[in-house]
């Protein structure tokens, strides 16, 4: 009966989700907010089907894992080191801020002061799903607004993940008064040291040994096996042995992979399972709403609201203006954090459990994510067009003092670099054009690297690969492999990410060209039709024929391929 139960309550919660947030993608909105609306329709707060809500947290836990684990995997020091003087002062002022403010709604509902903070600590941290998609939709996230917004979530989240680990201390320690408190913090923090001390060492000489060993088998299930073992191995002994949440255990995890040379491939092949179980996270968050508190709470749910869409973006917009960024590029970075998420969510979770978040609070808190996150990508439209007649100059021409955030004036994407894909590499950078190789083959990867040519190891098939090869910039898209069966994913999530990239594809057989075309290839080649043209033209040539004849047979014969 557990088993049925465990079914039912898996499908039932993936099939709501699955509804709702087609509905809400329709209407332009993020999922999550059809998500949480799926845990609402699930949950025991509304008639019809009830999906088990501990078998629901029970799977949202690993999905929690996921998350913290894939942000340490894209966690980089470099990018943080870009923007740090001005993304470290302001996260952590908007934060400060933002905690302030909800903590004095919490408190004029009567809480008391830990209770009130963590409750402002949710209102707090933006959400990482929602920026990014925000930011990627508006093809944003290579301007300087872009850099300096996802360098603000960084900090954010590396502020939250410092509470998560500080919250279970205090939620255990808190009524052995000052003393005790300050003796638990003491003992967490020098733990936590030592964990990401050993997290370090292992991370630097056993997990790349192992990877290096899983990826010469060849085997991409070994591959990604291996990698949720780090992860899972790692989360669970920081919780065992180190008395720490999983969820700081994944994050450090993350950071280790990250650090390999495997980090992108982790994050497209290992992780199939994060988005479903990050999916069923938001579905058991809303199965904790209430509707009746919508009746009950309006005044403290419009107060959280004005948090968060009001104080901590006018907060972030006062101290990017102070330090001199251009109002075109701080207005659309103060939109984009005029959300609360996952990481809202993670905080709740734990402040409840630990006994110092009163339920009503995630009932307003789940209320307020779902107006946030539905009002987050109209927030955005409306700074971007407020600001675009008058500075829209100033965002794109930051560039100067970020040449990271500038692309060259004409690039490509090669992918594959067999012999066709070498050669071609060699033309384009012969020709003065930019190349960038996605390669699975990782000796090759660091081969060009070596060498000064970009390159990135991963499958091109994966939207996060081609977007770290830069597709959303490039001027052409090179599928320079024969495997038919896979560019129909490479071309639809290219087209994706740059609707006006070109995309020349090859294939094996003329047969297959007609298919490629339809596909969305701009241009597709075969090895069997380039063979035979060269033999025709060769053929007239013995025969007599006159430069032009040749060249009208050709045009004539590679009409005919291109029709198929």
């Amino acid at each position: 009966m557990h088993d049925l139960d465990l079914v039912l309550t898996l499908t039932g919660a993936l099939s709501a989700a699955l509804a709702c947030g087609a509905l809400t993608h329709r209407l332009g909105l993020s999922p999550i907010a059809g998500y949480l609306l799926a845990g609402v329709i699930v949950g025991p707060y509304t008639p019809g089907f009830e999906a088990d809500a501990s078998l629901a947290r029970q799977m949202a836990e690993l999905g929690v894992v996921l998350l913290l684990f894939g942000v340490g995997l894209h966690f980089h020091l470099d990018d943080l080191l870009a923007v740090r003087g001005t993304v470290i002062p302001g996260a952590t002022f908007t934060c400060a801020a933002a905690t302030a403010a909800g903590a004095l709604v919490g408190r004029a509902l009567g809480w008391p002061w830990p209770a009130a903070f963590v409750f402002g600590g949710t209102l707090a941290v933006a959400s990482t799903v929602v920026m990014l998609r925000v930011l990627a939709d508006r093809r944003a996230l290579h301007t300087r607004a872009g850099h300096l917004a996802v360098g603000w979530l960084v900090v954010e989240d590396l502020i939250t993940v410092a509470a998560l680990v500080v919250l279970p201390t205090i939620g255990g320690a808190g009524e052995a008064g000052p003393a005790a408190l300050a003796t638990a913090l003491g003992t967490a923090i020098v733990k936590i040291l030592l964990l990401v001390a050993l997290v370090a060492f292992v991370g630097g000489t056993v997990v790349p040994r192992i990877l290096d060993a899983v990826s010469d088998t060849g085997s991409r299930e070994l591959f990604t096996l291996a990698v949720l073992v780090v992860m899972l191995a790692t989360a669970v002994g920081a919780a065992r042995v180190f008395g720490v949440s999983m969820a700081l255990g994944a994050f450090l995890a993350g950071m280790a992979v990250g650090r390999s040379d495997y980090s992108l491939r982790a994050a497209s092949e290992a992780l199939p399972m994060r988005d479903a179980f990050a999916v069923l996270f938001f579905v058991s968050v809303g199965m904790l709403f209430d509707p009746a508190v919508l009746l009950r709470e309006p005044l403290a749910i419009l107060a959280a609201v004005a948090v968060v869409l009001v104080a901590k973006p006018a907060a972030a917009l006062v101290l990017l203006r102070l330090r001199g960024t251009p109002a075109a590029v701080a207005l659309p970075v103060a939109a984009a954090l005029a959300q609360v998420g996952e990481f809202s969510f993670i905080l709740a979770d734990l402040g409840f459990e630990a006994g110092i978040l009163p339920r009503r609070a995630v009932g307003i808190l789940v209320a307020t994510a779902i107006v946030t996150v539905t009002l987050a990508p109209l927030m955005y439209g409306a700074a971007t067009r407020l600001v675009a007649g008058r500075a829209a100059s100033d965002a794109d021409g930051a560039g100067p003092a970020d040449p990271a955030a500038r692309a060259p004036s004409h690039r490509a994407v090669v992918v594959g670099y067999g012999p066709v894909g070498e050669c071609v590499t060699e033309l384009l950078l012969d020709n003065g054009i930019d190349p960038t190789v996605v390669e699975l083959n990782l000796e090759t990867v660091r081969r060009l690297l070596a060498f000064g040519v970009r390159a990135v190891y991963g499958d091109a098939g994966r939207p996060e690969v081609l977007a770290r090869a830069g597709v959303a910039t490039a001027d052409h898209l090179i599928l320079s492999a024969a495997v038919g069966a896979e560019h129909e994913e490479i071309i639809r999530q290219a087209r994706l990410l740059n609707p006006r990239v070109r995309i020349l594809a090859r294939a094996e057989h003329l047969r297959e060209l007609p298919r490629l075309k339809r596909q969305g290839a701009d241009d597709a080649f075969s090895g069997e039709g380039e063979v035979a043209l060269a033999f025709t033209t060769t053929i007239l040539g013995h025969l007599g024929a006159t430069p032009e004849q040749i060249d009208r047979e050709r045009a004539r014969v590679e009409a005919a391929f291109r029709a198929g």
